[in-house]
């Protein structure tokens, strides 16, 4: 299909096959075939597509079939190699293909079979079908621009002509949509000649290529060979009289065309030639305006089917579907501003000299008048309306692989149905559906079918809670094609791509996330062999950062065997060896590292840190004390002198934080880090290493002042040759603190250490502390905040106790 070629054909004088050229997915098109068909009755309909398809034309007709749609056909033992014919209920195509189906006139396609559009080049599988019709397009657009014509306007050679374009601007047009709104989409079809918008426009193209031939597409040739070959069976089988072709406008006056039998076959000859199979899929009006891609290339797909659907006074039903959008984003609509809204359009149409209010006068309209000149809800209504998230539907007696199969039963069961809009799902673990929901879709992510990307969970940190955002895509059916060479159901391919995955996965840490994913994905099938390899990587490789980045993988897997009960005896067993195995290499690994290197290791020993905390917590083997190993690991990197400063800085903080060191000990170690014989950027490193890196060290500087004094202490003694060295590390450190805790540090600083509570010893100094807690201040809060948690009742309070703030967040 040419996406961008635009236009008609007719019947021929002398009583040749009904040729008409249309522009895919335009409503005027498909209101002109519609008129042409009742008016000719053709005893048979021949349309632009895969001749593979035609045994598919019946489902068009079943109940369960809605456009948006598309002719999907893929290489059979090459499933990735594929190509989309979309259609739309206002696709000339599909008008066609209902139109025949009700007056039970034969529906065939009559194009190039996609057996040998598949095996034609690879290039063809990132066009928007087989044609290419969005590489088509963006040439049209470079040539709008002048990118790619000659001086004398016409096109370079190789590069497509855009006839839609060229067409407006010979019409004095600089927007080819708007010039074919104006010509085609506001006319009407009721009443005249309903061949004259073919005839017109098949004399528009003839000139059109009698300047620039084929347009610079190889292929065309060849197609419109096959095409004619077809017009010609079909013309004696009914008659030359009853023949009615819908094509894209570009081919009608090849298909007009005397050219000999011997000539189109030859054109034929040796074509490349695959095994390929097709069938329905669901599309989207988001994939029809979408310019790469499989899409149509299309801008507005929604007002083409709002266009083509509205039996009457099309600019003031979408005023009030606009409306109606606004209202339910709460934006006060009312009557009258749909009434001025359409006055509005109106007034531009006529001043821009149209026939009818288009897409930008509406546009124009609705931003002035509903959106109070607003571009972001107007931006709202284009994303709603003028594209749209319809998502069409297949029926089930639709060809598909066992694999689709499968998933359209388990996506039924859990009532998980596919939707083109984008959408949030909370599933909560402990339920038996959600759980299964939560499988399906992570076993869909290991097969490469990337229905929902798991995002993080709001206002809850727990493995018994996930947040999916889902959106349907239809290239995801090419997704399902490939996999089933894994096997016939969702479990089975995830299983068997799990255990190739895990014998290909490069390195450990790859190995690891791979067991993680099996164990979300319930493949407890694939488990074993995914620890096989685990256990062989595990033990083969020496490198500590390989180890250590793996670790905190392994550990998380641990977590999910509570709530999903799955067995992960044999995978805590790995992890503790595995942690054994950093303990003993740390320290050694992190001597003589530059700063590039140090940097990586620190946050290695934070991911060890937080999995060895998950370890403890009841995941590790019995009589295994890892926290223990872990703090003596900490306290030999804290204290050497050759690991680099930020680990030794991150070493003391953690120990810090897990209650091993007191604040005295970690300020006479800062003490050390930051004397006169330490280089000044080594100190900075040390420094950053213990507050920063999303540590929470703001929060332990405002509340240890001794500590902040020391950093205010070295800061202003370094020499100010090194103090330009030093200032990027500083500045990185306090840049990651929130806003509020700068002010904070700002704040104690400029009062000086005097006054700090952390050197004198008492808070009496510093405004709002006092050196024991006042609890009348206290008590004045009480009300409020039990007011926020919703804890004040009409019963009487009993009187305060002692200590009464400690009992309000319970």
């Amino acid at each position: 299909m040419n996406g961008t070629a635009s236009g008609g054909g007719g019947g021929a004088a002398d009583g040749g096959p009904l040729l008409l050229g249309v522009r895919h997915h335009g409503p005027g098109s498909a209101r002109a075939v519609r008129a042409a068909l009742e008016a000719a009755r053709p005893r048979v309909v021949l349309i632009e597509g895969p001749p593979e398809a035609d045994a598919l034309v019946p489902l068009a007709a079943d109940e369960g079939m809605r456009p948006p749609v598309a002719l999907l056909a893929h290489a059979v033992d090459e499933p990735g190699r594929s190509a989309f014919w979309p259609m739309a209920e206002f696709s000339p195509e599909w008008v066609a293909i209902r139109w025949a189906l009700d007056h039970g006139v034969p529906a065939r396609f009559i194009d190039l079979p996609a057996a040998h559009t598949l095996a034609w080049e690879r290039g063809d599988e990132r066009g928007a079908g087989p044609e290419g019709e969005e590489d088509e397009k963006q040439e049209g657009e470079r040539q709008e621009d002048g990118e790619d014509t000659a001086g004398d306007g016409a096109p370079r050679a190789g590069v497509r002509v855009d006839p839609l374009g060229t067409l407006a601007r010979t019409a004095g047009y600089d927007d080819p949509e708007r010039w074919w709104e104006d010509v085609v989409e506001h006319r009407g079809v009721g009443a005249g000649d309903p061949f004259a918008p073919f005839a017109a426009l098949e004399e528009a193209m003839g000139a059109l290529r009698e300047t620039y031939g084929d347009g610079g597409h190889e292929r065309d040739a060849v197609r419109e060979a096959y095409m004619r070959l077809q017009v010609r069976a079909a013309g004696r089988e009914a008659g030359d009289d009853g023949v009615a072709v819908v094509c894209g406008a570009w081919h009608v006056p090849a298909l007009r065309q005397r050219a000999s039998v011997t000539a189109d076959r030859a054109l034929l000859k040796g074509l490349p030639k695959v095994r390929a199979d097709m069938t329905w899929v669901p599309w989207t009006h988001r994939r029809l305006a979408r310019a790469s891609g499989y899409g149509a290339g299309i801008d507005s797909p929604g007002w083409y089917g709002h266009l083509f659907g509205a039996p009457d006074r099309p600019v003031e039903r979408w005023m009030t579907k606009v409306a109606g959008l606004l209202r339910e984003e709460d934006r006060p609509v009312s009557s009258a501003h749909v009434i001025e809204a359409v006055r509005l359009a109106e007034t531009l149409a006529v001043l821009r000299g149209r026939p009818l209010p288009g897409l930008g006068e509406t546009t124009d309209a609705v931003r002035a008048v509903m959106c109070d000149g607003s571009d972001v809800p107007l931006a709202l209504v284009r994303d709603r309306l003028v594209v749209g998230d319809v998502l069409g539907e297949v029926p089930a007696s639709a060809p598909a692989v066992p694999l689709q199969r499968d998933l359209d039963r388990q996506q039924r069961r859990l009532r998980c149905k596919p939707e083109a809009r984008e959408r949030e799902v909370e599933l909560d673990l402990r339920k038996e559906t959600d759980a299964e929901r939560s499988r399906l879709l992570h076993r869909l992510g290991l097969l490469g079918v990337a229905w929902g990307e798991r995002i993080v969970s709001r206002g809850s940190t727990g493995t018994f809670r996930e947040t999916w955002r889902l959106r349907w895509e239809p290239e995801l059916s090419v997704r399902v094609a490939e996999a089933g060479v894994w096997g016939t159901t969702v479990l089975a391919a995830a299983t068997a791509r799990a255990e190739a995955d895990a014998v290909a996965a490069p390195g450990l840490a790859e190995v690891t996330g791979l067991a993680e994913r099996c164990l979300l994905a319930g493949l407890s099938d694939a488990l074993p062999a995914v620890m096989r390899v685990l256990a062989d990587r595990a033990a083969l490789d020496t490198d500590v950062g390989h180890l250590a980045q793996a670790l905190p993988a392994l550990v998380r897997s641990l977590r999910y065997g509570d709530v999903r009960g799955t067995d992960t005896a044999a995978l805590a067993e790995v992890a503790a060896g595995l942690a054994e195995r950093v303990f003993v290499g740390l320290p050694p690994a992190c001597a003589g590292l530059d700063a590039d290197a140090a940097e990586e290791m620190r946050r290695h020993v934070d991911a060890v840190h937080g999995a060895v905390g998950l370890l403890e917590d009841g995941s590790a083997p019995h009589g295994t004390d890892l926290r223990g190993r872990w703090r003596a690991v900490l306290r030999v990197l804290s204290g050497r002198d050759s690991v680099p400063g930020g680990i030794r800085g991150r070493a003391v903080r953690l120990l810090l934080d897990g209650g091993e060191v007191d604040a005295g000990e970690a300020a006479r170690l800062m003490g050390l880090a930051l004397s006169v014989g330490t280089p000044p950027a080594d100190a900075a490193a040390w420094i950053e290493g213990f507050v920063g890196g999303g540590a929470g060290g703001g929060m332990l500087l405002v509340h240890d002042e001794r500590l902040l004094a020391l950093v205010d202490g070295w800061l202003t003694g370094v020499p100010a040759e090194a103090f330009t060295d030093v200032l990027p590390l500083l500045r990185r450190t306090f840049s990651a603190y929130e806003p509020g805790v700068r002010r904070t540090l700002g704040e104690l600083v400029r009062r000086g250490p005097g006054e700090r509570a952390g050197v004198t010893g008492t808070g009496a100094g510093i405004p709002g502390f006092a050196a024991e807690p006042d609890t009348a201040r206290a008590d004045a809060v009480l009300p409020v905040v039990r007011l926020l948690l919703g804890t004040d009742t009409e019963e009487k309070r009993p009187e305060r106790q002692p200590d009464s703030l400690a009992g309000v967040g319970g």
